[in-house]
């Protein structure tokens, strides 16, 4: 029986992983609340890196948040199109007496809203609101003007805004 060739990584590729495994990990974690699908975002965005031309090594870093963006939007717009809930994604209990009090339950709503959102928009949300980045940097790192970027942004806030109407003000009532 014959042995199955090893494959041989290159060192650049290695280096870039070592480097950013836990940027891209944390990324993606952020977006789906849930480490499972953090990693096989990973693994996703790396083996997407691995199969591309070395082009995107040039900006690895940019490149690699915005690949874990996309695909952890992608997670989170499969699981709606496949309508169901693992049961380790189910609290075990609301945290208060309304489930608007609760952060779990918020931050699937807001995952749920921002994949309504069209890819670009849910980029630069994320960019902006969950990675921190400044309007400035999301632009040079997307190659658009820094005026579209506070369009987009604008824009994808007044949809969240509507996606999420049940959630503003809770607590006020």
């Amino acid at each position: 029986m014959a042995e199955e060739p090893a494959i041989v990584v290159p060192s650049e590729f290695e280096r870039v992983f070592r480097a950013h495994h836990g940027l891209v990990f944390r990324t993606a974690y952020r977006i789906t609340g849930n480490a499972a699908d953090a990693e096989d975002v990973s693994q996703t965005v790396f083996l997407r890196l691995f199969r591309r031309e070395h082009d995107a090594m040039k900006n690895e870093e940019s490149y690699l948040r915005r690949a874990a963006i996309n695909a952890a939007l992608d997670v989170i717009r499969s699981r709606q199109s496949d309508r169901t809930v693992e049961l380790t994604d189910l609290p075990a209990e609301p945290a208060h007496d309304s489930p608007h009090n609760d952060p779990r339950e918020l931050r699937m709503a807001l995952g749920r809203a921002l994949a309504q959102l069209k890819p670009r928009p849910s980029e630069i949300f994320v960019l902006r609101f969950l990675e921190g980045f400044s309007n400035a940097q999301i632009a040079r790192m997307l190659g658009i003007s820094q005026v579209l970027v506070a369009v987009i942004v604008y824009r994808a806030r007044q949809q969240l805004r509507k996606e999420l109407g049940a959630y503003r003000l809770r607590g006020t009532d």
